[in-house]
């Protein structure tokens, strides 16, 4: 009986010491992230840079435009919403939280083939005549837009998203519109507009410089072209109007302000209400931090100094962070 109830002590004492050196396992926690083609990319790397260093957080990352990530966020299916646009009042109003975390901006786009690329270049094109294209209330035809004589008149094509996008708003505020206002074939996503510029050699539309931009050589994708936008109004583009020849030299127009804002424009991370999981709020905060050193070599821009920190305090109030 003595020799039995060893045995048992034995047994109990070495559970005990187990469960005492070897903690549990960490539970792994996946969270869900939906929204902006815009923000995408660079979600795709933060997410793979940060589970090097938590291995027990796990992330779900779709993309389907900053409408798609609105409602996902809303409905509560995604735990964070990737947003290409500012909050509106309306959407504050409901609860919705944010945090600004960097700067891209929308483009517009035409095919390289494009019948009447040298005058484009060397012209380029103003606001009043991108309005009049998007809006289908002007010049319907290349060579009428140019006041080129033409014997056989070629149309423009124009491109815009039907899905709800942060691009297409930007895109729309810089020309003083809604997204709703913007006319022509009416494509699902940042890819197929791309795409469609790419197959139709008269057909002009935006896409975010991601799209635009090969983001390992810096040089624009084959079949696609920027069209270089004549901000001061005077019928060409001046030196320090061109701006669009590599993915560096764009990037920092948009960081100097020489492209204008919109269509730059600031991408957030969005969720419904503040959140009050830690996970999240451990990751905003590296977005924030660590996870800026990314920027540049991914095709984007940082905010500044100031703003990032304001960031900092709307995850945890009170605290700052040098950069």
């Amino acid at each position: 009986m003595i020799k039995k109830l060893s045995i048992i002590i034995i047994i109990v004492s070495a559970m005990i010491v187990n469960s005492c050196t070897n903690p549990p396992e960490e539970k792994e926690i996946t969270l869900s992230v939906s929204g902006a083609f815009a923000l995408y990319p660079l979600m795709q790397k933060w997410a793979e840079e940060y589970t090097k260093m938590h291995p027990d957080i796990k992330f779900n990352i779709q993309a389907g435009g900053a409408g798609k990530g609105l409602l996902d966020v809303m409905s509560g299916a995604a735990d964070i919403g990737m947003f290409s646009r500012a909050i509106t009042e309306d959407e504050k109003q409901k609860g919705f939280w944010w945090i600004a975390l960097c700067k891209e901006a929308v483009l517009p786009t035409i095919n390289q083939g494009n019948p009447y690329m040298q005058v484009i270049e060397e012209r380029g094109l103003t606001k009043k005549q991108l309005q009049f294209i998007f809006t289908n209330k002007g010049p319907v035809t290349w060579d009428s837009l140019f006041a080129i004589p033409a014997n056989k008149p070629t149309a423009i094509k124009v491109i815009t998203r039907k899905d709800a996008a942060g691009a297409a708003e930007s895109w729309a505020a810089y020309l003083g519109l809604k997204q709703l206002d913007l006319q022509g074939i009416a494509v699902e996503g940042d890819p197929a507009l791309a795409d469609s510029i790419r197959n139709n050699k008269n057909a002009i539309g935006y896409n975010n410089s991601f799209f635009v931009y090969d983001n390992y050589t810096g040089e624009k994708y084959a079949g696609i072209e920027v069209v270089p936008i004549d901000i001061n109004d005077n019928g060409k583009i001046d030196k320090d109007e061109n701006f669009y020849n590599d993915l560096s030299v764009f990037l920092e127009a948009v960081h100097n302000g020489k492209f204008p804002s919109p269509p730059a424009r600031d991408l957030y991370f969005i969720t419904k209400g503040r959140t009050q999981q830690q996970e999240i709020l451990d990751f905003f905060k590296w977005a924030l931090t660590d996870g800026q050193k990314m920027l540049y070599a991914n095709g984007y821009v940082p905010l500044e100094p100031a703003i990032l920190k304001e960031q900092v305090r709307r995850i945890y109030p009170g605290e700052t962070y040098r950069y």
